[in-house]
């Protein structure tokens, strides 16, 4: 199994071979660090725990600093779970050469989050008609109940506004169409969750 994590930088666009135009994420990958390897007979399942970044001593717990000890002050720690870690390794560490161009990827961030929102910005909703004696309901939600629904109460799920953005996504099948190994970068089809700088998790399918 394939996995790094990664900072998003920016977003362009590249020429293909037939001159089509195609957008394109660039992610920084700086080499990985195993941190622990988690069995099926230990911890109850089987994964590979890596870390990446610096961060102060002081800002350390003390549990943490155990067990990173021998390793450094990892300032992000992220687990893969896998069905066989057997070819990984305590202090290993992992870079962008277990990647190639053309590898299909699935990448997971957190996306932007945008604050608390009404329903034409959250769900899409058209907003109220803007004629017929209608004077301040462009936006509204309409109607969130009512006799003829659930007995008059508003239901589960009922799409309305509320906080927006700050959710873990996941984007499947993204390829590989460039990788710098000297600096660390790797170029993604299409557009990935999160601002500049959001640390994104990156498993090869």
């Amino acid at each position: 199994m394939k996995f790094i994590l990664a900072k998003k930088v920016n977003m362009t666009q590249i020429f293909g071979e037939d001159g089509k135009v195609q957008p394109a994420t660039i992610l920084s990958a700086q080499p990985v660090t195993i941190s622990q390897i988690k069995t099926k007979e230990k911890d109850g399942y089987t994964s590979v725990q890596i870390g990446t970044g610096i961060r102060r001593e002081k800002n350390m717990s003390k549990p943490v600093k155990g067990h990173l000890k021998e390793l450094g002050n990892l300032a992000v720690l992220k687990e893969f779970r896998m069905t066989d870690s057997s070819g990984f390794n305590k202090g290993d560490k992992i870079s962008l050469d277990t990647f190639a161009v053309g590898d299909s990827i699935n990448v997971s961030a957190i996306s932007k989050g945008k604050g608390f929102q009404g329903v034409v910005k959250r769900h899409g909703f058209h907003g109220g008609p803007r004629s017929h004696g209608q004077k301040h309901s462009e936006r509204e939600p309409g109607s969130i109940g009512g006799g003829g629904r659930a007995g008059g109460k508003v239901i589960k799920g009922m799409r309305m506004a509320g906080r927006t953005g700050s959710d873990r996504i996941t984007v499947k099948n993204l390829k590989v169409i460039g990788i710098d190994q000297e600096n660390n970068i790797m170029l993604v089809s299409g557009a990935v969750p999160g601002r500049r700088g959001t640390l994104v998790e990156i498993r090869g399918n």
